[in-house]
């Protein structure tokens, strides 16, 4: 199964540095043995059989029943998936305002000030934070916006089995697909921008690989476009270098800070709407956002936001629960705004 390997490699990374390679993270995970097949039980001998006993007829069970009952039984059964982070045991790091993420870093976005840091240079996968590098590069190519790009079988998520609405033949312009890949963190819409590409997939992934070395964030690297796997990885002060690189994209900032939109899905208008929804409170200025989950990354945040008469860029990585992202993001915001709290800072 794809995830216990993910977890083979998450559990090789943690028995060493978080700056471990994947690759060697990999090499060590291939090195556990799978456990030798249980040997059957031998038959029985000298004893007589028992009478076989005349099977009761079975009572009808009707079919919703049975898929309710076999739907509850995987529930109750499905291994618990821990993220890279709860591995590492980051997420034990005790911090003043008790953030649930396991990484986390606020910085003032024009002059650098760090002012609050929990394991900012850990390594991590990024999820669909990775989405807003996807983005940055396809801006940069210059392709028309306005040109129409059909959903194919190829965008379809065989790493992790993720459902979409837009269905295979789905024809939406490319600023739809950014819109949405932004708005909505849409992995099909993601994979279509990097599969139409100047040179297709895989030069999108060179050339976000390429971006990130430009921006010195020399701790993260990328395999594909969505984020769906976990070998997208990087690093809070990596990613705030890319928050602040993206905010100077006026386009990139008005699709992540939308709060909804509709697109032409085949026969009928399908509406989406934002994966965050600091976007919709009033309390905050937020200029640029993105989110993201996988288990091995846990719940992400990034965002470009006016605090305390600050433009600052805050990080959250590998955060526990649904909603402790935002959660998070509030801690800090009450911190910030709070009397005399506003030239705190907090290394952890």
């Amino acid at each position: 199964m794809r995830w216990l390997a993910s977890m083979m490699v998450a559990l090789a990374l943690a028995s060493g540095d978080v700056g471990l390679s994947l690759q060697q993270a990999q090499a060590k995970a291939q090195q556990v043995k799978k456990p030798a097949a249980q040997k059957s039980s031998p038959k029985t001998t000298g004893a007589k059989a028992p009478k076989r006993a005349q099977p009761r007829k079975a009572k009808a069970v009707p079919r919703a029943s049975v898929r309710a009952r076999s739907a509850v039984k995987s529930r109750s059964f499905a291994p618990a998936r821990p993220s890279f982070g709860q591995l590492y045991g980051l997420q034990q790091t005790d911090d003043p305002l008790d953030l649930k993420s396991s990484v986390a870093l606020v910085m003032d976005q024009d002059t650098e000030e760090v002012l609050l840091a929990k394991n900012d240079n850990a390594v991590l996968p990024i999820a669909s934070i990775t989405k807003l590098m996807t983005a940055l590069v396809v801006s940069e190519a210059h392709q028309p916006m306005d040109e129409l790009i059909t959903i194919t079988q190829d965008d379809v998520d065989t790493e992790k089995g993720t459902r979409s609405r837009l269905k295979v033949g789905t024809q939406l312009t490319r600023g739809e697909l950014m819109h949405l890949a932004l708005m909505s963190s849409e992995n099909r819409a993601a994979h279509a921008l990097g599969r139409a590409y100047p040179g297709g997939l895989k030069a999108a992934v060179q050339a976000m690989n390429a971006k990130a070395q430009l921006l010195g964030m020399t701790g993260t690297s990328y395999v594909e476009p969505t984020g769906l796997s976990p070998a997208n990885q990087s690093s809070a002060h990596d990613l705030a270098r890319l928050v602040k690189t993206a905010y100077d994209v006026p386009l990139i900032r008005d699709l992540s800070t939308s709060t909804g939109a509709t697109v032409r899905v085949g026969r009928r208008d399908a509406q989406f709407g934002t994966t965050n929804g600091l976007v919709k409170n009033p309390i905050w200025d937020i200029g640029l956002q993105k989110t993201g989950y996988i288990s091995e990354a846990g719940q992400c945040l990034v965002m470009q936001a006016q605090l305390a008469g600050r433009r600052l860029v805050m990080v959250f990585l590998d955060s526990a629960g649904k909603y402790s992202r935002i959660g998070d993001a509030e801690r800090v915001r009450r911190w910030l705004q709070g009397a005399g709290n506003a030239d705190q800072r907090a290394t952890l």
